[in-house]
């Protein structure tokens, strides 16, 4: 919690104003395909959401300004997590509401008993927020990216992340590996 935000588990009624973050927060994106709200949806009817790890920060104007979703992959016979995506509003960016998310989320996920969360992005953001290149814990993306952007986090310090190819929901596009 923040004086001008708090997070909170998202709620149906937020599914609209939630897209219409997503599709804000990625407009100008380096990186984006300008699809990541149609993802989101997806992701909300797909076997692999959790709802409990789809959160918002909310102004105290009650506008949400920032999403995180946490949905479930593979890794071998293992059940671990994804953050994607990420959204804070461009008026909301740089003023720690990612960071709170994300920490709310790991928080969330590790009191669920999840050992592992994957994320696909830029280092310089994610390194901050204790991800360190998947490969170093024997995790392999299922596409053909540059290690340094392919990130692991280890949620629970006194297990071993489990290894091997990450096997993502249909809803990703992305073939199983």
């Amino acid at each position: 919690m923040n004086a001008t935000w708090m997070i909170r588990k998202e709620q149906t009624e937020d599914y609209s104003e939630v897209e219409a973050l997503v599709t804000a927060a990625f407009e100008e994106a380096e990186h984006s395909d300008g699809n990541e709200a149609l993802l989101v949806r997806a992701l909300r009817k797909s076997g692999s959401f959790v709802p409990a790890l789809s959160l918002v920060a909310v102004s105290e104007e009650g506008r949400i300004i920032g999403h995180i979703l946490f949905t479930e992959v593979r890794i071998g016979p293992n059940t671990a997590l994804a953050l994607a995506p990420l959204s804070v509003h461009p008026d909301f960016q740089r003023k720690g509401v990612g960071t709170a998310l994300i920490g709310q989320g790991h928080h969330a996920a590790r009191n669920m008993g999840y050992d592992v969360s994957v994320v696909l992005g830029d280092p310089a953001y994610y390194h901050r927020h204790g991800y360190i290149p998947a490969a170093t814990f024997g995790i392999t993306a299922p596409f053909d990216v540059p290690s340094e952007y392919y990130m692991a986090y280890l949620l629970n310090t006194h297990r071993h992340a489990p290894q091997g190819t990450v096997g993502y929901d249909a809803a990703f596009g992305i073939p199983a590996p």
